[in-house]
C-alpha cells in the first residue's frame, strides 16, 4: 500500500490494528483520510476477512462517502464490508433475529411523523387535549427515555408529577400498540439489538465473532444506546478504534454523551491514544485562535492544533454599533472579497441562533448579492411568518380572503377543509368575503378573535400588535406547549419579528398598518433564490459542523447571543458553547472575521450587550481590531420620552406638515391637511415638534 499522503500520527493510527485505539482527530486532521486507509489495511496488509470488519459513521452522507473511497481502494471486497450508520446497524442485526424478539419477518419501521400519528391517536383515545398534552413533546420525551435505555416501568419510577404519569401511561401503551403492528421505531433500531444481546448471549457471540475489527466515528456523539451497544459488539476481541474530537461535542441537547470519550480509557484500560494535531485546512492564525479558545475548556483531552499551512491574514475583529450596522459591515466585506474574485460559494455568515438571519439576508438582498439560508427557509418564508403577516393583513383588510384562508385554522382549531370549502361557496353565493360569510360553529369563534384584535390595535403600537396577535390567536401558546427545538426557533424568529416593527416605528414614527404591510411586502416578496452553489451561505453553527469555507464570518458575538442566554447558569452548558464556537472558528480555510454590535434590537427588545468572553479569550496578537467608537445615527435618539402634549396643540410633521392633535395616549393622533387625514404617531418622536 501507499502511504505517501498520511503524516506519521495518521500512519500510527492506521497500522495499529489490535486493541483498542482512540484517535483524538482535531479539526481538519484527516481523519476520514485515516478511517479508510485502516479499512483498506486490515484487508490487504493483515488479510483480514471484510466480512470481519463494521465501521459505523453517524449520517448516511458519511457512510456513503466512507464506502465509495472504500470501494476506490479496494474493489468489489468493499462490498462485504459493513460500513453504516448505528440505525442500518441495528436493522440488520434485527432482520436476522426478528423472531427471537417476538417479531413477523415483515416488519415495517415507522417514520418521526408515523410516531406522532400513533401518539395523538393515544391521545384522543385517553381523551386528553393535544394543546395541554402536546403529542410531539411527548414524542421527544419518550424518545429520549428510549435513548437512554428507561422503560415504561422505569420511567414510572421517576414520575413526580401528573403530566409525568401520563407521559408513563402513553409510552407504556404506544410500546404496546407499534409491537401489536408489528412495527418499529427509530430508536427501537438501536434498543433492540441491545435487549436481544441481553436475552440471548450466543447472539451476542455470534456478532462479536462476525464483527472483531470495529471502527467507530465521531465517537463524542454518542448517545447511551449507541456507547451500550458499541461496548457489547467489542467486548470479546476489544479490536475496537474509535474516532473523534471532544472538542467539537456540540449535540448535547440531542442527547449525545461527550464523556464516552474522555472515559474511552477507563473502558478499556490498555487502549493507545493517538493525536492527530496537524491541520491540512486552515491558516495558522485561524488555528491559534481555535486552540486560544478550547484551551478554556476544563472537560477535555489536551491537544493543540498546528499546520504546514502559511500563517495568513490576522483575524479580523469588528465591534459594530448595532444589529443593521454589523450586516452593512459583512455585506461590504463580502462584496469587496466578490470584487476581488473570490467565489461566492466559499463565503459563509455563522451566527449562534435563526432569528439573526434576517438582517443579514435585508442587507444582501439590498446588494443583490446571491445566498442561501442552510437548514432554514429564508426569513420572509418560514411558515410563522408568513402566518403572522397574514393575520397582520386580515386585521388590516377583512376582505382579504387568501390571507383568512391560511390563518383560520392556525393555530389548529379543527376548522377542517370542508368548512373552509363551505364557507367559500356560501360567500360566493353571498357576493361577500368569506370573513362577512361567518356567523356560525368554530370559525365565529375564529372572528370574534380578529375582531378582539382588531378593536385593541386602535390604540396600540405595531410592536404591541404583534404581542396581542401571538397571544390572542393561541400561536404563542401552542408554540411554548410543544416544548421542543424547532417550536423554540419558531417562537425566536415570531419575537424577532417584533424588531422589524420597532425598527419601523422608530425610524418612521408612525404607527400605520397600512404603511408597514406595504414596507415589508417589497422585502418579502423576493423570489426564492435557484438552488445555485455559486451563492454566499448563511447558517447557524450547529449546521455547519463538517463543512469548510475559504472565507468565515461569525456575527454576534455578544454575551447572552454566543454564548447564548439559555446556556449562562450552567459550567457544562458554558463548555459547549465554547465547543460550538471552537467549531465555528475552524471552519474557515483562508481569513476569519468576527463581529458583534453595542446594542443589539432581538425579538423586539434593545439590549447593550458585552464583547462575548471567547472573543476575551483570544490573545490580541492574532487580531486586527477596528473597533471604534460608533458612527451610526442612534435610531433610538429619535424618541424623547420626556416630551408632553395636550389636545389641541399645533404641531409640524417633517412629511405631513401642520396638523392639531386630537388624542393625546402612548401613541399621538394627529388630524393633518386633508391629503393625509388622521395619522397615529409615536409619542415623543422628533419628526414632530410643536408650533
Amino acid at each position: 500500500m501507499d502511504f505517501s499522503n498520511l503524516n506519521d500520527k495518521q500512519l500510527q493510527a492506521v497500522k495499529q490494528t489490535d486493541g483498542p485505539l482512540l484517535v483524538l482527530a482535531g479539526a481538519g486532521s484527516g481523519k476520514t483520510r485515516v478511517l479508510t486507509t485502516k479499512v483498506s489495511y486490515l484487508v490487504l496488509e493483515k488479510n483480514i476477512n471484510p466480512y470481519n470488519i463494521l465501521a459505523i459513521t453517524f449520517t448516511n452522507k458519511a457512510a456513503k462517502e466512507m464506502k465509495e473511497r472504500t470501494l476506490n481502494m479496494l474493489g468489489d471486497d468493499a462490498y462485504s464490508i459493513q460500513i453504516s450508520t448505528f440505525h442500518s446497524l441495528g436493522l440488520l442485526i434485527l432482520r436476522e433475529n426478528y423472531d427471537k424478539l417476538g417479531y413477523d419477518k415483515k416488519i415495517t419501521i415507522l417514520d418521526s411523523d408515523d410516531t406522532l400519528t400513533v401518539i395523538k391517536k393515544i391521545l384522543k383515545e385517553k381523551n386528553l387535549d393535544p394543546k395541554v398534552y402536546n403529542p410531539r413533546a411527548i414524542k421527544n420525551k419518550i424518545s429520549g427515555a428510549k435513548n437512554e435505555l428507561v422503560s415504561p416501568e422505569e420511567y414510572e419510577k421517576f414520575a413526580n408529577s401528573d403530566y409525568d404519569e401520563i407521559i408513563t401511561d402513553v409510552y407504556r401503551k404506544y410500546e404496546k400498540k407499534i409491537k401489536t403492528n408489528n412495527s418499529v421505531d427509530f430508536d427501537d433500531l438501536l434498543i433492540l439489538p441491545i435487549k436481544l444481546f441481553k436475552m440471548y448471549p450466543e447472539v451476542l457471540q455470534k456478532y462479536q465473532e462476525r464483527f472483531k475489527y470495529l471502527l467507530v466515528d465521531e465517537y463524542q456523539d454518542t448517545n447511551e444506546a449507541q456507547y451500550i451497544l458499541i461496548k457489547m459488539l467489542s467486548a470479546k476481541y476489544k479490536n475496537i478504534c474509535v474516532v473523534g474530537d471532544i472538542d467539537q461535542s456540540i449535540y448535547g441537547f440531542r442527547g449525545a454523551n461527550y464523556r464516552n470519550i474522555l472515559n474511552f480509557e477507563k473502558d478499556y484500560p490498555n487502549a493507545s491514544v493517538i493525536l492527530l494535531e496537524e491541520n491540512y485546512r486552515s491558516t495558522s492564525n485561524i488555528l491559534n485562535v481555535a486552540n486560544d479558545i478550547i484551551k478554556n475548556n476544563k472537560k477535555r483531552k489536551e491537544k493543540i492544533l498546528w499546520t504546514k499551512n502559511e500563517q495568513g491574514p490576522l483575524i479580523k475583529y469588528h465591534r459594530a454599533y448595532d444589529e443593521q450596522d454589523e450586516a452593512h459591515y459583512v455585506m461590504d466585506r463580502i462584496k469587496r472579497l466578490i470584487d476581488s474574485g473570490e467565489k461566492r460559494g466559499e463565503i459563509a455568515v455563522l451566527y449562534r441562533t435563526n432569528a439573526q438571519s434576517r438582517n443579514m439576508e435585508e442587507a444582501l438582498l439590498a446588494e443583490n448579492i446571491p445566498y442561501k439560508v442552510v437548514g432554514s427557509f429564508y426569513f420572509y418564508n418560514r411558515k410563522e411568518i408568513k402566518d403572522l403577516i397574514s393575520y397582520l393583513k386580515l386585521i388590516y383588510n377583512q376582505n382579504d380572503d387568501v390571507s383568512l384562508m391560511r390563518i383560520i385554522n392556525v393555530p389548529k382549531r379543527q376548522i377542517g377543509p370542508k368548512t373552509i370549502e363551505n364557507l367559500a361557496v356560501k360567500a360566493s353565493t353571498n357576493g361577500t368575503s368569506m370573513y362577512e360569510a361567518i356567523d356560525s360553529g368554530k370559525e365565529l369563534e375564529f372572528k370574534k378573535i380578529i375582531e378582539k384584535i382588531k378593536d385593541k390595535s386602535e390604540d396600540i403600537s405595531l410592536t404591541d400588535l404583534v404581542d396581542l396577535i401571538l397571544n390572542e390567536s393561541g400561536i404563542r401558546k401552542e408554540l411554548e406547549n410543544e416544548k421542543t427545538l424547532e417550536a423554540e426557533v419558531r417562537l425566536e424568529n415570531l419575537e424577532e419579528f417584533k424588531s422589524i416593527t420597532k425598527n419601523f416605528e422608530e425610524t418612521n414614527g408612525v404607527i400605520s398598518l397600512e404603511e408597514f404591510l406595504m414596507e415589508i411586502s417589497l422585502v418579502s416578496d423576493i423570489e426564492e433564490h435557484k438552488n445555485n452553489t455559486d451563492v454566499v451561505t448563511l447558517m447557524t453553527i450547529h449546521s455547519a459542523k463538517g463543512l469548510e469555507f475559504d472565507h468565515v464570518f461569525i456575527i454576534g458575538l455578544e454575551e447572552g447571543i454566543f454564548p447564548h442566554n439559555n446556556c449562562m447558569d450552567s459550567a457544562d452548558d458554558i463548555e459547549e458553547e465554547r465547543r460550538l464556537c471552537y467549531v465555528a472558528v475552524t471552519r474557515a480555510k483562508k481569513s476569519l472575521t468576527l463581529v458583534n454590535a453595542k446594542r443589539r434590537m432581538l425579538y423586539g427588545n434593545t439590549n447593550a450587550n458585552m464583547p462575548s468572553r471567547f472573543l476575551l479569550e483570544i490573545d490580541k496578537k492574532y487580531l486586527d481590531s477596528d473597533v471604534k467608537e460608533a458612527v451610526k445615527i442612534k435610531k433610538t435618539d429619535m424618541i424623547d420620552e420626556d416630551a408632553t402634549y395636550n389636545v389641541g396643540d399645533k404641531v409640524v410633521h417633517d412629511k405631513y406638515g401642520e396638523g392639531i392633535i386630537v388624542a393625546v395616549g402612548s401613541i399621538l393622533t394627529i388630524a393633518f391637511s386633508h391629503k393625509y387625514g388622521i395619522i397615529k404617531i409615536m409619542k415623543g418622536h422628533k419628526s414632530i415638534r410643536k408650533v
